[in-house]
């Protein structure tokens, strides 16, 4: 617990008026790794809150996130709106460290029912702008050649269907890392599939893109087909 007490001693230091802080991320989960940072958000009374800063701490790398109240709300309502809200994640999922006067628990118990009721649906609008952006990359990719440019086809295939497969099903989107371990909460097998299919594709073999590719066609399927051929935006 190493992590949770470097956490702690932090916040105590450099913020001894806090009114809650949390500690977040991978480094509370299994998938800690050498390279895991802290994640901590901290909630003050006023300035100098907002703002976001990196360091290092007893040897830990620290990414802080220090915001009021308001400053809290206003940014899960921004993120929430893009359906991808790393500040509810961490206020969530993560390990309340301090709660001078309730508001960390009350910030929790908000967080945990906005993140369980998931993100906005998306209009149909932008579910028709996505399925068109994919039909029309996986066109290219069926199409493509050329092995270095199936690896970027490939790259661009993998986060947008992953996205489209999270949004046509409710769930959260992420980012990097958090969006394949977004996909694999949602969809262990799909995720297994799509990214196993990425991986083999850009090994450059014909018969691994075109696997990977009815992938995606599943995807678009399941999300209202392909779309190309009429669709028209003002």
């Amino acid at each position: 617990m190493d992590h949770v007490s470097a956490a702690e001693r932090l916040v105590r230091d450099r913020f001894p008026d806090a009114r809650a802080a949390f500690l977040a991320g991978s480094v509370l989960t299994e998938r800690r790794t050498p390279r895991s940072d802290l994640d901590i958000v901290v909630l003050l009374s006023g300035p100098p809150a907002p703002y976001r800063e990196s360091l290092h701490h007893e040897g830990w790398p620290v990414e802080l996130f220090v915001q009021t109240e308001a400053d809290w709300h206003r940014f899960v309502e921004r993120e929430t709106a893009v359906r991808r809200s790393p500040l509810l994640a961490m206020c969530a999922e993560g390990l309340l460290l301090s709660d001078a006067d309730g508001i960390g628990a009350a910030l929790r118990a908000e967080a945990r029912r906005r993140w369980a009721a998931g993100p906005p649906p998306p209009s149909e609008n932008e579910l028709e702008d996505r399925r068109y952006a994919l039909t029309d990359t996986l066109d290219d990719l069926e199409g493509c050649t050329d092995p270095l440019e199936r690896t970027y086809l490939v790259a661009h295939l993998l986060g947008r269907a992953s996205e489209l497969a999270l949004l046509a099903g409710g769930h959260w989107l992420g980012n990097g890392k958090w969006l394949s371990r977004r996909l694999a909460d949602a969809d262990p097998v799909l995720h297994e599939r799509l990214t196993a299919g990425a991986a083999a594709s850009m090994s450059g073999t014909d018969d691994a893109a075109d696997r990977f590719g009815a992938v995606v066609g599943e995807i678009l399927e399941a999300a209202g087909g392909r779309r190309w051929a009429g669709y028209r935006r003002g």
